[in-house]
């Protein structure tokens, strides 16, 4: 576990449950995320990993159960209530959500003069100090499009980060990345962590980038937690369920025809 985990929870969900249309993707998950700590969620494609970062950001509310973040019930809170919580909160999208028509020291940032009250020197100070801790130096002036896949992500990264949350969520972070790159990333992620003490839920089907970031490891399956263990366990695990996701192991259920 990183230096800065503590054993009191920033996050903490209570049989929370959800229905999309018919399905019910939720069936009663408890989960609670230390503060300073890298939570790695893994499980199948379409297993709800996605709706339960909403859940986090309070982007959706549940049907049953509680989601907590420090004091707070998120359930309980109007929108208004949510602004101060969701400025504490980072994310990373899978595709890196970068805006186009920016540069890149626009994108990076935008949350800063969104938040307003800051000086510019002060925002370009900022940028190019998160820049420089995604080792992109000197690139505000370049265009998405001028950019690779990996610098995208890093890029996203230094945007999502450059306002010192509490707690960042990524969403694939490795996702379509070649191996080298997504060790960047995967370094990336747990030098943000220990430099800005952030606590970190990385949902990942990369079974080496949770080895390698994660303080624990949760297994959603089946809308519920399955088992929550550091990666050596987990990842060594020899119950039948565990070990054919992190091994990548079909069985005759998954046959497609």
């Amino acid at each position: 576990m990183s230096a800065q985990a503590s054993s009191s929870p920033l996050v903490r969900l209570v049989g929370v449950e959800k229905k999309l249309g018919r399905q019910k993707v939720l069936r009663g998950v408890d989960l609670e995320i230390r503060e300073g700590e890298k939570m790695v969620i893994i499980g199948r494609s379409g297993g709800g990993k996605s709706v339960l970062l909403k859940h986090i950001l309070g982007l959706m509310q549940p049907e049953a159960g509680e989601v907590w973040f420090r004091n707070h019930n998120l359930a309980q809170l109007n929108e208004e209530q949510m602004v101060p919580l969701r400025k504490e909160t980072g994310m990373l999208f899978q595709n890196g959500a970068l805006f186009d028509s920016l540069t890149v020291g626009e994108n990076v940032a935008f949350p800063l003069r969104e938040k307003g009250g800051i000086k510019e020197e002060e925002i370009e100070a900022e940028v190019a100090r998160a820049l420089k801790i995604v080792d992109l130096p000197r690139q505000e002036s370049k265009w998405p499009s001028e950019l690779s896949g990996g610098m995208r992500k890093r890029v996203a990264l230094a945007r999502a980060a450059i306002a010192h949350p509490a707690l960042m969520l990524y969403d694939e972070p490795t996702s379509g990345l070649d191996p080298i790159v997504s060790d960047s990333i995967n370094k990336l992620m747990i030098r943000l962590g220990e430099e800005l003490n952030m606590t970190s839920v990385i949902v990942t089907h990369d079974m080496v980038s949770a080895r390698e970031v994660g303080d624990r490891i949760a297994m959603l399956h089946e809308g519920r937690i399955y088992c929550v263990d550091e990666p050596k366990a987990v990842l060594e695990s020899q119950d039948p369920i565990v070990k054919r996701f992190v091994n990548g192991i079909s069985d005759a259920s998954d046959a497609i025809f």
